[in-house]
C-alpha cells in the first residue's frame, strides 16, 4: 500500500504530471523546455497527463482503502478501474469550474488556467464536448464497479464528482 501511494506521489505520479503541465504552460526553467512543438499537448497526451496528476492519487487513496478492508483482487482491480476514470472525470470537471464557475464558490480565480497558458479539456475540446467526456469517465466508473458488483457510497462519490459546483 505505501508503495503504490509512494509511486502516485512522485515522478510516475503526481510530481511527473506536474513536469508535463508545467513543460506544456510554458512554465519551466528555459534550459529544462524542449521545444514548443514537442511540448504541445494533445487529447491523449492531457489524458495521460492528468492521470499522473490527480488520477494515480485518487487511484491510490481507492485502492488502499479496498486493500485495508481486505476485498479480493478483483474488487480491488475494480476500485482501481473506477478510481482512474473517476479521477480523470475529476479534473475535467474541474478545467470546466475553471472557465465558467464562480470565484467564490471556487475558492480560486475562474479563469486562472487558460490565463497562465495550461492546458485544460475546455481549450482543447469546448466545454459542452467536455461535459461530454465527463459523463462518459463517470459511466466508465460505474461500470467497473458495477461488474465487479460493488456499490454503495463509491457510486455516490461519482455523483458528487460530476455534479460539484467547487
Amino acid at each position: 500500500m505505501l508503495a503504490r501511494v509512494a509511486e502516485a506521489a512522485g515522478v510516475g505520479g503526481m510530481v511527473g504530471g506536474q513536469v508535463i503541465d508545467l513543460e506544456a504552460a510554458g512554465q519551466l526553467a528555459p534550459e529544462r523546455r524542449r521545444p514548443a512543438e514537442a511540448s504541445a499537448l494533445d487529447a491523449a497526451a492531457l489524458d495521460a497527463m492528468h492521470a499522473r496528476k490527480t488520477g494515480a492519487l485518487i487511484r491510490a487513496a481507492a485502492v488502499a482503502g479496498a486493500l485495508l478492508a481486505g476485498a479480493p483482487d478483483a474488487a480491488v482491480a475494480a476500485v482501481d478501474a473506477y478510481a482512474g476514470h473517476l479521477g480523470l472525470a475529476f479534473q475535467i470537471v474541474d478545467d470546466i469550474l475553471d472557465v465558467e464557475g464562480d470565484a467564490s464558490t471556487l475558492g480560486k480565480t475562474a479563469g486562472k488556467d487558460a490565463a497562465s497558458g495550461k492546458p485544460t479539456y475546455p481549450g482543447l475540446h469546448g466545454l459542452e464536448a467536455s461535459r461530454r467526456l465527463a459523463t462518459a469517465e463517470i459511466g466508465r466508473a460505474r461500470a467497473s464497479l458495477a461488474a465487479a458488483g460493488l456499490g454503495g457510497r463509491l457510486d455516490a462519490i461519482a455523483d458528487w464528482v460530476l455534479h460539484r459546483s467547487h
